[in-house]
């Protein structure tokens, strides 16, 4: 899909890239090779051509910080498939919703089929290291959640990552409630320990470990470590589906 998208380009908007979609032109290369099809002004022309010559660059050597300034952040998820193999999946748990009142308990990652969770008194400290060349980050409403809390927690790190929050561009094919119920209607499954648990009830297992419950500890990881395998599964499975509603034809 990234290399289908446009409005990364300095002064082309959506219209314009709809009518390149809506000519049947599925790729820069495409654009370059028939673009004399699409009623354009020659200014405008000139300035894909060039855009589109900038962007391959670029891409080709995996610069995921020009496309993650230059995309608007809700079409992030364009570049999922380009940088698939420098991509963390993200969750955080925490002792409340206030982000100046509440502390980061636990930061779960996954990615290249690998796990870790990074948690509060023991090792939280050496979470920035593991975005050392990560890409793409994927959470569910870490926008106005996980990366904000990071952010207070952490404020050395720069998030120069694309960040796809799959939240919305699931919420654009008719997904939408929180994460657990958008898990039911696409068939995942959680274990025995962590099915129906809450957010709410991530907080009380945490209190809980603080009081010497160990087990409450290894049933909150495990909660945790699910919703970020979750949101690989959730992206893969529905990816198709985002690419189809962006050019208009998931209807």
């Amino acid at each position: 899909m990234l290399t289908n998208s446009y409005v990364h380009i300095p002064r082309i908007g959506a219209s314009t890239e709809h009518k390149i979609w809506s000519s049947g032109i599925r790729s820069w290369d495409e654009f370059c090779e028939n673009h004399h099809r699409i009623k354009m002004s020659v200014s405008k022309r000139d300035q894909l051509l060039e855009g589109i010559e900038e962007s391959r660059q670029r891409l080709e050597v995996s610069d995921h910080v020009y496309f993650a300034s230059t995309l608007p952040i809700k079409e992030h998820w364009r570049g999922y498939q380009h940088f698939k193999k420098d991509t963390l999946f993200l969750d955080i748990e925490t002792t409340g919703l206030s982000q100046d009142r509440d502390e980061i308990t636990m930061i779960g990652i996954y990615g290249g089929g690998k796990s870790r969770v990074f948690i509060s008194g023991i090792d939280l400290d050496e979470f920035p290291g593991v975005l050392e060349g990560c890409k793409t980050i994927v959470t569910f409403n870490g926008s106005r959640f996980d990366l904000p809390f990071i952010s207070r927690h952490f404020p050395e790190i720069c998030f120069d990552q694309l960040h796809i929050d799959l939240m919305y561009p699931l919420r654009r094919i008719g997904l939408s409630g929180g994460l657990k119920h958008i898990e039911t209607v696409l068939g995942l499954v959680r274990s025995t320990e962590t099915t129906g648990l809450t957010g709410f009830d991530a907080v009380r297992l945490w209190y809980r470990y603080k009081r010497g419950d160990q087990s409450a500890l290894d049933t909150l990881v495990m909660y945790n470590l699910e919703d970020i395998s979750h949101l690989e599964t959730i992206i893969d499975l529905t990816y198709d589906r985002i690419v189809q509603n962006a050019y208009g034809q998931d209807r």
